[in-house]
């Protein structure tokens, strides 16, 4: 993974910001699939959940979630673009990573060997998901990985 500080500005990768202003609590947007984008994933996230009030717990695994699912969409997909919505209600803070579907299998978690230095990110999703799960796409092109996290708010 790269580090935060290597992730190259959003305005040089032409990433996309959206919201929609009669939804307070809805947020997205949209990455070229490189893997420094990861990062710039994360902190769009941490600073979105941040205005929005939710707890420094929700906040860790909300960055945690979008990392691995960002990055599967990066390195599993041969998508040019890989968006993220964050949806927050009553109940739960849901997380959508979409990509352009062009994998040969759908997401799911393995059991990888204690030697294999990847394979475990799903089952990091799962412990820390209320639900996740795999959908089609609204245009039915790609595919929209989610996960449903618990949350507390500060305020």
């Amino acid at each position: 993974m790269v580090p935060s500080q290597d992730a190259p500005s959003l305005g040089r990768l032409g990433g996309r910001l959206t919201g929609r202003p009669q939804d307070a609590h809805f947020y997205s947007f949209n990455f070229p699939a490189l893997n420094a984008c990861v990062a710039e994933a994360r902190r769009q996230v941490l600073a979105r959940l941040h205005e929005w009030g939710v707890d420094e717990t929700a906040c860790d695994d909300a960055q945690l979630v979008v990392s691995e699912l960002f990055t599967n969409a990066v390195r599993h997909t041969d998508s040019e673009n890989v968006s993220c919505q964050l949806r927050f209600g009553e109940a739960h803070l849901r997380i959508e990573v979409a990509d352009q579907g062009r994998a040969s299998t759908e997401p799911r978690a393995r059991c990888s060997g204690a030697d294999e230095e990847s394979g475990r990110g799903l089952l990091l999703v799962g412990a820390l998901s209320q639900a996740w799960g795999v959908r089609p796409d609204d245009a039915g092109r790609g595919r929209v990985v989610w996960a449903e996290l618990p949350h507390g708010r500060l305020v």
